[in-house]
């Protein structure tokens, strides 16, 4: 049984922070390092992918010079319509949700001035980019009636599901000017403004064994609301080598985030069951990137973008919690890596794209224990894909050019698996130590995880309206 099993256990070293729940470790990589990356429809169907091409005001999401590149005006608007579906399995069961969205992916501007002098400065051009995407995840696990707990001599429960649920939207937006060095040379600078909001859950249910009633359980410091804020800048260079290639390289800033955050605590010695609210400041990696570019004609075009993360998430340190936190990712925490592919082919006013993104996983492989099914505790489980996993990205497009008004479609499915920790949470007092799972009545303490296997699958639809003039 549950109990008699933790009762047996030495604490294993804990692969996150004690008092931390997994979604904050999952919201610091998911959310606060990774800057929304929704363009427009073009850009959604290149993968993201324009480092070295620019032209529009999506630059700003990859390199600011592409700001230089732009020899007209623009402005355009997209629509995202988002598909979110989790599938977990876990003990010969699976429980699938799905999440549809529709809202306002995108809005984007470029204004170019040419310069009217015998210098070989031919424009300076200023953007401005608005990205927005919606968070919303929910997992749920199923439960097993394999793992008890026991709260007594004469009341025990059955581990019933457990659920992660998250509500939000993450936004970035962005200004920059590029500038034409003798139409060969392109450079660009941005300051980018993020906000973010997130109301985050993380419960259990519990199944009595005497009467079958279900007992709800949160665990510590959950639920949780933060509301953030962050600032980076960034610097862009793309040199044409010749006119059928171009390279480019791009450095954005760490993001310097200040995040309100409110939370509910439980079994506190003075104030028990309560409500607290604090601050953190988090400062997320540097990034890199460098890109390359063929343009046989004006006909065709490809791009590749490499970016590379050079520092690690870090938290400034207020108390335990984010010593812990800071622990983790100095240990644990894989700078980012991530490849994207993107083509484009014009048949007459038609516009074909499609591209392809690879972003491996922000994890060293990390070690646990978990409950196998029949509810026995395996020590020194390693998984190299726990949290969070690599993630593959394919998109396909069209479009149609008015000559002054354009269209654009784009189609985008990303998929990843991993294997997804929960219900562990130990109260030991003594240590100062109250991470379980709490309801009014009772507690549930495990010293190990129950591991799930989940297959997350996205499909988002965009659609750009834009104007040149």
């Amino acid at each position: 049984m549950l109990k008699k099993s933790l009762a047996i256990m030495s604490i294993s070293a804990a692969f996150f922070a004690q008092a931390q729940d997994v979604s904050v470790i999952r919201n610091t990589v998911d959310v606060y390092s990774n800057a929304p990356n929704v363009g427009s429809a073009k850009f959604n169907a290149m993968a993201g992918s324009n480092g070295a091409l620019g032209g529009d005001a999506n630059s700003l999401l990859t390199n600011p010079a592409g700001l230089g590149v732009a020899i007209s005006g623009e402005v355009s608007g997209t629509l995202s319509v988002t598909s979110n579906k989790n599938t977990s399995s876990y003990a010969g069961s699976s429980y699938g949700y799905n999440i549809n969205k529709g809202d306002l992916g995108n809005l984007g501007g470029v204004m170019t001035f040419q310069l009217m002098t015998e210098s070989a400065w031919k424009f300076i051009n200023i953007g401005v980019n608005y990205s927005n995407q919606s968070i919303e995840n929910y997992v749920e696990t199923p439960g097993n009636s394999n793992l008890i707990y026991d709260f007594d001599a004469t009341n025990s429960s059955s581990f019933g599901r457990h659920a992660y649920d998250r509500y939000g939207y993450l936004s970035k937006t962005s200004v920059g000017v590029g500038a034409n060095y003798n139409n060969n040379l392109y450079l660009g600078a941005g300051l980018n403004f993020f906000n973010s909001s997130i109301d985050q859950s993380d419960t259990a249910i519990f199944n009595s064994l005497s009467n079958g009633s279900q007992e709800y359980f949160s665990k510590q410091n959950t639920p949780f609301y933060e509301k953030g804020n962050g600032f980076s800048a960034s610097l862009g260079v793309i040199s044409k080598l010749s006119p059928n290639f171009r390279i480019g390289a791009a450095l954005e800033t760490p993001t310097f985030w200040n995040i309100d955050r409110s939370y509910n605590f439980y079994n506190d010695p003075i104030y028990g069951d309560d409500y607290a609210v604090e601050n953190r400041k988090l400062t997320t990696p540097l990034k890199a990137t460098v890109s390359a570019a063929f343009i046989a004609s004006k006909s065709f075009s490809l791009n590749v973008d490499y970016t590379l993360g050079l520092t690690k998430p870090k938290y400034k340190v207020y108390g335990d919690a984010e010593t812990e936190l800071n622990d983790f990712f100095k240990d644990n925490y894989k700078n980012l890596s991530e490849v994207k592919i993107g083509a484009e082919y014009r048949v007459k006013q038609f516009r074909l794209r499609g591209g392809y993104s690879y972003a491996s996983s922000p994890f060293d492989a990390l070690t646990v224990s978990r409950y196998a099914d029949n509810g026995d505790v395996v020590d020194n489980q390693s998984y190299n894909n726990l949290i969070l996993s690599d993630r593959n990205a394919l998109s396909v497009g069209l479009g149609y050019d008015f000559k002054s008004f354009y269209v654009d479609a784009s189609y985008q499915n990303i998929t990843s698996k991993y294997s997804n920790p929960l219900l562990r949470g130990v109260v030991d007092p003594a240590n100062g130590i109250e991470s379980g799972y709490y309801s009014p009545n009772n507690l549930i303490s495990s010293k190990a995880f129950v591991v799930s296997d989940v297959k997350n699958s996205r499909n988002n639809f965009f659609l750009t309206f834009g104007w040149k003039f």
